[in-house]
């Protein structure tokens, strides 16, 4: 399911445009790169490569939260409606002398 689910989040995603964010943090990365060895820079994109799967993984798990939290509503609405049964008119007439 999670599969499915995953499938239909790569079709429907759409990333947010975050061009100036985006841009700083090329700039500030061209910045570190050139105060840095060779053996710190690695270190650093290897954190950086981390936090970008960590925030991968977060989206697409929220993704999935609220399509099943959608799916059970859908659910639970199309059972009760399934479940309700309209009161008759004599029902109708004993509910509404009962409340005054």
């Amino acid at each position: 399911m999670n599969e499915t689910l995953r499938l239909l989040y790569d079709r429907f995603y759409t990333p947010l445009p975050m061009a100036e964010s985006e841009q700083e943090v090329e700039t500030c990365h061209r910045q570190l790169i050139e105060r840095l060895d060779k053996r710190s820079r690695k270190m650093v994109l290897r954190i950086i490569d981390a936090q970008n799967l960590m925030i991968e993984q977060r989206s697409v798990d929220s993704f999935i939260c609220g399509f099943r939290l959608a799916w059970e509503i859908a659910n639970g609405l199309n059972h009760y409606e399934e479940n309700r049964h309209p009161l008759s008119a004599e029902e109708t007439e004993t509910d509404a002398c009962s409340a005054t």
